[in-house]
């Protein structure tokens, strides 16, 4: 009897039943305002024990949900407003082109970078991670300082002296934000709990929709054609697979600021539109290059990660890079139906009761991810959230209550 390729042997079919799982949770948690990956993640890694999962095909299901995660959390950055910390960079010239009609556009512009990107930083993984192995103690050693490093150029590269001032402004803050609450002890309704919920929805979410209580909504939108040409579509999403290369190995550095370091790699012919595609790659990338930093450092770069580490779930690279790359298919069909989806349903319901059930929403999942405390977390984290908006700086200095703290220690 011939032997079943490993493809559709009994082990290959367990490891492609758990990466769709995967996939169908990260693409429900990209979806959700104010929900992430990590929190499914961790709820995967508390379940483990009593589903009896094996390690690497329960390992595939988190990467998967990881990944597909980064392809739809878009579409509630664009239709709602309400994006996590890695998507806050390109929530704002995405928000230009949903209100210009070309929020279609933008989901494409978001699904294509985030799969050019995958698709650059795969292969580029293997070259960066074997560079790595000679700098990493080094860079490990030096960790405060290069930390510190980025979060000056993050200051440093505002446009004018009154937005340096204002981002260095919003890093303290964030830094005393963090300081503050990071190590707070949270009563947690579900086990999946922790303080980064009401921090990122306070900080990024908060303030965009308290905002946009009084806009007239999602207007009507146009075709789908994409405005960048294929030259600046793949130097777009290269540039945010070079920013996730140059923060995927660093703690506490999220792919919004490898986005901002990637930016000045564009083209600069449009920048809203290479801003978006930037961003998404970059988030993409950084999944993938610090999958490769826990294979090479057992270094946990990410939630994703960190919960792959608590089920003991072993560094498998080929299965978990498979899982990648199916993760990243899904969702660049899933970001496109669905975000065209939600962009019509989202135009079509009354908006100011909507963007209040959405206010709602993310105050009930700070309760559940983080007790009482939570609800306090969020109101004081989108305090600190208005800071960059109301003085007109990058919004990326607000990752200073992960940055800060590091930098600090």
């Amino acid at each position: 009897m011939t032997p079943l390729p490993a493809a559709v042997s009994p082990a290959g079919t367990t490891l492609l039943a758990y990466t769709l799982a995967g996939c169908a949770l990260g693409c429900c948690s990209g979806l959700i305002p104010g929900l992430h990956a990590n929190n499914f993640a961790f709820l995967l890694a508390a379940a483990a024990p009593a589903l009896d999962a094996p390690p690497v095909p329960l390992g595939c299901a988190m990467v998967a949900a990881g990944v597909a995660h980064t392809f739809l959390d878009v579409v509630p950055s664009l239709a709602l407003g309400v994006p996590d910390a890695a998507m806050a960079a390109a929530a704002l010239p995405g928000h230009t082109l949903v209100l210009e009609g070309r929020g279609r556009e933008a989901m494409r512009l978001s699904a294509v970078g985030s799969g050019l990107a995958l698709a650059i930083a795969l292969p580029a993984a293997a070259v960066v991670t074997r560079g790595m192995r000679v700098a990493y103690p080094h860079l490990r050693a030096w960790l405060p300082v290069v930390l510190g490093g980025v979060a000056l150029l993050l200051v440093i590269t505002e446009s004018t002296k009154r937005r340096r001032i204002a981002g260095a402004c919003s890093f303290a803050l964030a830094t005393a934000l963090g300081l503050v609450t990071l190590d707070a002890q949270p009563d947690p309704l579900v086990s999946a709990g922790g303080m980064l919920a009401p921090l990122f929805a306070g900080l990024f979410g908060v303030p965009v929709l308290v905002d946009a209580l009084g806009g007239a909504g999602v207007p009507p939108q146009a075709d789908a054609r994409l405005g960048l040409s294929g030259r600046d579509l793949t130097a777009a999403a290269a540039a945010g697979a070079g920013g996730g290369a140059a923060v995927g190995y660093l703690p506490g550095v999220s792919a919004g600021v490898a986005a901002v370091l990637a930016l000045p790699a564009t083209a600069g012919r449009d920048p809203a539109r290479e801003y978006v595609v930037a961003t998404s790659g970059a988030n993409t990338a950084t999944a993938v290059f610090a999958l490769f930093a826990y294979w090479s450092f057992d270094a946990t770069r990410s939630g994703v990660l960190v919960a792959l580490d608590d089920a003991g779930v072993p560094a498998a690279l080929l299965p978990l890079l498979a899982a990648a790359l199916i993760a990243g298919a899904v969702g660049t069909v899933a970001v496109v139906s669905l975000g065209d989806a939600a962009l019509r349903i989202v135009g079509a319901v009354p908006h100011g009761p909507l963007v209040a059930a959405v206010l709602v929403g993310l105050a009930a999942l700070s309760v559940a991810f983080a007790g009482a405390i939570g609800l306090a977390v969020l109101v004081a984290a989108a305090a600190v959230g208005f800071v960059p908006v109301r003085l007109g700086c990058r919004r990326v200095h607000l990752m200073g209550v992960l940055l800060g703290p590091l930098v600090i220690a």
